[in-house]
Formats: C-alpha cells, sequence, structure tokens
C-alpha cells in the first residue's frame, strides 16, 4: 500500500503577489493527494488575517515587477512600464496603485483572488499553522485570524516538516 505523500511550506512574505505561492502550491498538492501543512511565520502571518485588505503590492526594488497595464487601447497595454525606484519611492500612493492594477490583472485574466485560493486549501483540509512566538512577538490576537488555524512554534513544524516528502520555504 502505497503512504500518503507529504507537503510542508513556510509562508514568511505578506504581500499579494507572494500570498498566491503558498496557497497555489498548497490547494494543487491537496488536489494531487498530498498531506498538506503551511506554516505562517513573520509577515506570512497577513495571509491569515481575517482583512486581506493589508495585502498589497511593492514594485519597489522588485526588478521583475514591470507590467502591462490591464486596461485601455491594445497600443497602452503593449508598453511595458519599467517604472525606476527612485521614482516609485517620491510618488505618493504608488504602492496602492499598484496593488489595484495588479488586482485588475488578476480579475482580467480569471485567477482566483487570495481569498478564493485561501478558502480552496482550507475546503481541501490544508492545515494552516501560525507561528505562535510571531503572533505574540507582533500583537496579533488570535481573533484576528480566520477559524481554523492552529498555533505552534518551529517544534510543531519540524514533527511535521521532518517527515515531508517535499519542504519549500517560500
Amino acid at each position: 500500500m502505497d503512504e500518503q505523500k507529504k507537503l510542508a511550506i513556510i509562508a514568511t512574505k505578506g504581500t499579494l503577489d507572494w500570498a498566491y505561492p503558498p496557497f497555489i502550491l498548497a490547494s494543487t498538492a491537496s488536489a494531487l493527494g498530498y498531506e498538506t501543512q503551511i506554516f505562517f511565520t513573520f509577515y506570512g502571518l497577513q495571509m491569515l488575517r481575517k482583512d486581506l485588505s493589508c495585502l498589497k503590492v511593492s514594485p519597489l526594488g522588485n526588478p521583475g515587477m514591470p507590467m502591462k497595464m490591464p486596461f485601455g487601447p491594445k497600443w497602452f497595454k503593449d508598453i511595458n512600464w519599467n517604472i525606476p525606484n527612485a521614482v516609485q519611492s517620491l510618488v505618493p500612493g504608488y504602492e496602492s496603485l499598484a496593488t489595484v492594477l495588479m488586482k485588475q490583472t488578476i480579475a482580467n485574466n480569471g485567477v482566483a483572488t487570495i481569498p478564493e485560493l485561501r478558502g480552496l486549501c482550507q475546503e481541501a483540509e490544508v492545515k494552516f499553522i501560525a507561528c505562535q512566538m510571531t503572533v505574540e512577538l507582533f500583537g496579533f490576537e488570535h481573533s484576528d485570524f480566520i477559524d481554523g488555524v492552529e498555533y505552534g512554534g518551529a517544534a510543531t513544524f519540524f514533527e511535521f516538516a521532518g517527515e515531508t516528502d517535499i519542504c519549500l520555504f517560500i
């Protein structure tokens, strides 16, 4: 009899673009029959909050960020908007603008939202573990997070991760 494969993910980033990899990989692994856990620590805790409006895109210092506009005539959409960091850092509200544009691009392409992906993971019984030390460090309350989150430390993560087929740090 084949033993069930296991996937452990450590999620450490708290931006909109970095929220996609752990949820996509976890939901896919679960659909493929893997037992899957995500350990959320430091800024990755943002992905477990009830209010996901904190998830933004920060193009500053991200050379892979230049994107095309999600609206307008074809010639406008085809421009690669590679805006220098010096300009991005000086323009008030640039991060909010980048977030709105990213969300529009996601919607235009039929990509699932973070709440949808997170919900898929929950339906697929992906186990979410919030790092208790980081929760305390950042002054969060358990009530800040969605239902179904477990709390534990590094030992909790290692207990599962030590038996996994795949372990990813994101």
